[in-house]
């Protein structure tokens, strides 16, 4: 099986900070990867907020992830600080990828690289529905 290899932007357009909290940990001791999904989750919640958005609700529009992928580059315990980096890059006609990068603040070290895609989503219709122009300049704009 060939390895998931994430491609970072050249930029990064949001950050914000998260720690790792206890139940973030698993048996190894250290952060676990069901965790690390849910910082990325946060991570995107927070940058649709900071752009005046929801999940539900990014310009009459919601949003559904399609796919996940998540390279491992070192450990993270409890306690430390992670600042995540948000990108949004590849843009079709009904969705885009999320792609963040995950860095310890306290050591400087990389723990992961992620990405996420996402399409966006008519939760009434159940079905999928382009990208909202606004949501694309406002990124577009950001880049």
């Amino acid at each position: 099986m060939s390895r998931i290899k994430i491609d970072l932007p050249k930029k990064f357009i949001y950050s914000t900070e998260i720690p790792i909290r206890i139940t973030d940990i698993n048996y190894g001791g250290h952060l676990g990867n069901d965790s690390l999904l849910s910082i990325i989750h946060e991570a995107r919640v927070r940058f649709l907020n900071h752009l005046g958005y929801s999940e539900s609700n990014v310009e009459g529009s919601g949003i559904i992830m399609i796919d996940a992928g998540i390279q491992y580059k070192s450990e993270a315990f409890y306690g430390d600080q992670l600042m995540i980096d948000v990108a949004v890059t590849d843009f079709t006609g009904i969705g885009c990828d999320f792609v963040f990068r995950m860095t310890n603040n306290n050591s400087g070290k990389e723990i992961a690289v992620a990405k996420t895609g996402i399409v966006f989503f008519d939760y009434e219709k159940r079905k999928t529905v382009p990208v909202p122009a606004e949501f694309k300049k406002k990124i577009e704009v950001l880049n």
